[in-house]
């Protein structure tokens, strides 16, 4: 069960923009989970060596993804510039990281991390063309 609505509702210094919250950091932490899974499941392919530089971009994304998501969850005396920089941090993470995994687009488990990726960088996107988010 989702609390992100409810709690961003119901925070005495919550934003107008709430939507826009509430997506990205739901994008932020669903990506940030299939990324942590994609790359476990690039562990278990039978040619690794294969497979470490979309390891790498998947932890690399996870890492990011978690740490947006918790920012943009803090509501009170919030810095817009420390959002804004770590939003399009997430931007870049996320494209270099679907990017990596559709060149292994064979791999089921590649193609919907690439989703959650391309997902999370709209999102993201999407609260940084907000004013002041």
């Amino acid at each position: 069960m989702r609390h992100t609505a409810d709690i961003l509702a119901s925070h005495p210094n919550g934003r107008n923009e709430l939507e826009a919250v509430q997506a990205s950091i739901e994008a932020c932490f669903d990506c940030a989970q299939a990324c942590t899974s994609c790359a476990d499941a690039c562990l278990g392919e039978e040619n690794v060596q294969a497979m470490v530089r979309c390891i790498r971009q998947n932890l690399d994304c996870a890492d990011v993804c978690q740490a947006t998501g918790r920012l943009a969850s803090r509501q009170t005396e919030t810095s817009d510039e420390l959002l804004r920089a770590q939003l399009q941090a997430c931007v870049t993470a996320c494209r270099v990281c679907a990017a990596e995994c559709e060149k292994h687009s064979a791999m089921e488990h590649c193609r919907v991390c690439a989703r959650a990726c391309r997902n999370c960088e709209e999102a993201c996107q999407a609260l940084l063309q907000v004013p002041e988010a």
